[in-house]
């Protein structure tokens, strides 16, 4: 089915980052797997190339264009092209929002120019080795000294953990803590007390830098608060909107790519004399992964379309999340089984894409609480 939801301005766009990444990203990602991190320079090309802070003000360097189809198709093509490394959706669509809504104009000033032009990458620290999903659950603190936050605790899991200069940290800025005693700080590349930890090795997703972050009496200044003191709670919720659309659209576009990628394999690739392609059991899977693949992608673009015009819920949200990702999750899988002996090959782009697509129903929410939210939603 013909797409309906781009215009001539987003499929340009489309053009552009598929140059960028040809020429920028996949001569380099191989090693950049081996390394456990992308380099700075990567950042800063896609700096260059106005592909960073897209929905940011032109006054502060950016785009100027709020249009989340820009950032689906930024989603779709890194999708496409297997590099989830260089977390730009994390940097535009999560961080960015906060940045936007939520500093001064001081703040603004100081930061959106270098998110901008790709000198300044960032990363958000929720996860705690024993807060998950649940944000009550956190410990790491802020002890208010005056002029300053007095900041300690850790986190782990932090994408863009080891490269980002500028970290978004929740943290309990009331003594009884609890949800709603919650603030975001921003910690800064250099700050005393300050400390990255391992690089953590994951199944997938190798050239995404993701760490352990420490922060042992951190004095983070006042200035450095982000939003409302005590409102980290409703400005997370407020932003997991877009957070959980652009997981879904990666999801999507994996899955898409995927079957792509596996019906040309089984055309070619011959068993007992003929094609796969001939077999009635291979046709049958095709066929079930073609349909649920153009179901998902009819409501995904009716969401994308609902989200730039302010209209998306977080029911249908979660919704999008967690039936995209659960979708991708399948399809690599049966894409693999039907590359046979050679899916099981790292040379092979199906298992790659088997390890990387598997966090996709974890992070961003686990599928567990979209169905918890859904379900909230629906019965009370």
């Amino acid at each position: 089915m013909k797409r309906q939801i781009f215009g001539a301005e987003h499929d340009a766009f489309r053009a552009t980052v598929r140059t960028f990444l040809a020429k920028e990203v996949t001569p380099y990602y191989e090693q950049w797997e081996k390394d456990g991190i992308v380099s700075r320079e990567a950042w800063r090309a896609a700096g260059k190339q106005g592909l960073l802070g897209l929905a940011v003000p032109e006054e502060y360097g950016g785009g100027g264009n709020a249009d989340f189809r820009y950032s689906a198709v930024l989603a779709e093509e890194f999708t496409r092209a297997g590099a989830a490394g260089l977390a730009l959706g994390l940097h535009n669509d999560i961080i960015g929002p906060y940045l936007t809504d939520l500093a001064t104009e001081e703040q603004k000033r100081r930061w959106l120019p270098g998110f901008c032009d790709g000198s300044l990458i960032t990363a958000i620290a929720m996860t705690e080795p024993g807060a998950g999903s649940d944000l009550q659950g956190i410990r790491t603190h802020a002890e208010d000294r005056g002029d300053h936050w007095l900041l300690n605790g850790s986190k782990t899991f932090i994408s863009n953990g080891i490269l980002a200069d500028l970290v978004i940290v929740v943290a309990k800025t009331t003594p009884e803590g609890g949800a709603h005693g919650l603030s975001l700080l921003v910690v800064e590349r250099g700050m005393a007390g300050f400390e990255r930890g391992r690089n953590l090795d994951k199944i997938g997703q190798k050239a995404q830098d993701t760490a352990e972050l420490f922060f042992h009496d951190v004095r983070v200044p006042k200035e450095n608060l982000l939003g409302e003191l005590n409102g980290a709670f409703v400005h997370l919720m407020t932003n997991l909107a877009q957070e959980r659309m652009g997981i879904a659209v990666a999801g999507i576009a994996a899955a898409e790519y995927l079957l792509e990628i596996t019906t040309q394999y089984v055309k070619e690739r011959e068993a007992f004399g003929r094609p796969l392609s001939k077999l009635q059991h291979i046709r049958f899977e095709i066929a079930e992964m073609a349909t649920e693949c153009a179901v998902t992608r009819a409501f995904l673009d009716r969401c994308v379309v609902d989200h730039t015009n302010g209209e998306l819920d977080a029911v249908h949200a979660s919704m999008a999340k967690w039936w995209a990702t659960e979708l991708q999750k399948r399809v690599a899988d049966r894409c693999l089984q039907l590359h046979g002996g050679y899916g099981y090959m790292t040379e092979y782009r199906v298992a790659r894409a088997f390890t990387d697509g598997r966090i996709q129903t974890i992070y961003g929410g686990t599928t567990e609480i979209m169905k918890e939210i859904i379900g909230r939603s629906l019965l009370g």
